[in-house]
């Protein structure tokens, strides 16, 4: 796979970069018809001040700080071309990052904004970028190279100053009504903060040795399904992955959107993981069940929210290294109370500003709560957190689509080495559409 996705890039990819391809290009109306491109500008500040009481607070310094501060300028790139005529349609996506420290330095390094070099010194910039092939015949669609995929039992990580992306390949077809049909397989990927391509490993394992062998693997295989049905308003999904030789899991998903009354709506999604350790079992036992059911209640400008979750057997979520944990109901900004045995739940309140006279402000606040977290000795942990988001999308002018988010949120947890903090984010994103 990697052979092949390299021969790819080198052979065809490139060349279409200098050009050498466009005079074919140029003649097929579907390339370039089709196609979509955007700059974001992306400008990203984070602080994160520890509370705990242990030696990241009692020993400030270059490995034990009190403190995380970093801010960043990106560039992100995301171009798609449509396919060219005929039964089977050719394509290309090129996806370019690029991420430029303003501010951090050795002491107050961590906010995972930047990578760092030897001595934990941020770096002063770095990016990637990524080139992927594809091919359409129907409603089918392979997909070859790198990218972003955004899967429930793969979400690739953007909530820092570049996304998180990985190099496979993907098969996603829609040619049955209501049915969108997945399969493929990813073997590297590039997380948010760093800008090299390596193997896959199991989120919170790393690159631990096991038997002298790091534990890493070099695929993750997966296949889905999801059918929509009841006037589109109910979604069933099956999805199987595979991280090979160190977890397997199954996912099923019930998604339903219940109108109510007038302006008012009812939704509900409802998941559930069922894992275990895969092959060799590099990172030993994986058993593991994860149920989550998130539901809302949205009258006007206002929605009301509950999440509920609860993580079962001997081991802990399983994800891959750096990925979000957002198909979890109580996944958040900074936490996903995904720990062994642990049972959470949340309350939380958007309202809508347009309401109001104010279109395009919103704001958000919820509480989340864990416990009977198992974590070494203690079988009994408990962890809690507390956020607040304000956001405003510039509606007209110049400025269209500027997006200005501010976060704040607070951490605590009885348990763990950095077992708790404060941390305040400042996102200013400006989309420019560039076709």
């Amino acid at each position: 796979m990697k052979y092949l996705m390299n021969a790819l890039k080198y052979c065809v990819v490139v060349p279409l970069c200098f050009s050498s391809f466009s005079s074919i290009a140029l003649s097929a109306e579907g390339f370039f018809d089709g196609a979509e491109g955007e700059l974001e500008l992306r400008n990203y500040y984070l602080n994160k001040d520890f509370k705990d009481n242990g030696r990241s607070r009692v020993d400030p310094g270059p490995n034990n700080r009190g403190m995380a501060e970093e801010w960043t300028q990106s560039f992100i790139l995301d171009a798609q071309s449509g396919f060219t005529p005929g039964v089977v349609g050719f394509g290309v996506d090129v996806l370019g990052t690029f991420a430029v420290k303003l501010d951090g330095g050795r002491g107050t390094y961590g906010t995972q904004l930047l990578p760092t070099h030897d001595g934990n010194d941020p770096a002063d910039n770095f990016g990637r970028l990524g080139l992927a092939v594809k091919t359409r015949m129907g409603q089918t669609v392979l997909k070859v190279g790198e990218w972003s995929p955004i899967l429930p039992i793969l979400r690739s990580n953007d909530s820092r100053a570049l996304p998180q992306s990985f190099e496979g390949a993907m098969l996603t077809s829609q040619d049955f009504k209501d049915l969108t049909l997945y399969a493929g397989q990813f073997n590297r990927n590039s997380q948010r903060n760093d800008a090299s391509m390596e193997k896959l490993s199991l989120m919170n394992a790393g690159k631990v040795v096991h038997n002298g062998n790091t534990i890493e693997s070099d695929h993750f295989n997966f296949g889905g399904a999801e059918y929509m049905f009841n006037n589109r308003q109910t979604m069933a999904g099956v999805w199987y992955a595979q991280l090979e030789d160190i977890y397997h899991q199954q996912y099923f998903q019930l998604r339903h959107t219940q109108p109510l009354a007038i302006d008012l709506t009812f939704n509900m999604n409802l998941g559930l993981f069922l894992g275990d350790e895969d092959g060799q079992a590099l990172a030993g036992e994986q058993r593991n069940q994860t149920a989550s059911g998130l539901f809302s209640l949205a009258k006007g400008p206002h929605r009301f929210s509950v999440g509920l979750q609860k993580v079962s057997g001997p081991a802990q979520f399983q994800r891959i290294s750096g990925t979000s944990g957002g198909t979890l109901a109580n996944d958040t900004f900074a936490w996903a109370y995904d720990g062994i045995d642990e049972r959470s739940w949340q309350v939380r309140y958007d309202f809508d500003f347009a309401a109001v006279g104010i279109p395009g402000l919103g704001a958000m606040a919820r509480l989340v709560k864990g416990t009977d977290v198992d974590f070494g000795a203690i079988d009994n942990g408990e962890d809690r957190g507390a956020e607040a988001e304000l956001s405003y999308v510039v509606q007209s002018g110049n400025f269209k689509k500027l997006n200005v988010r501010l976060r704040s949120y607070s951490l605590r947890r009885d348990y763990g080495s950095t077992n708790s903090y404060n941390e305040n984010r400042v996102m200013i994103s400006y989309p420019i559409s560039l076709f």
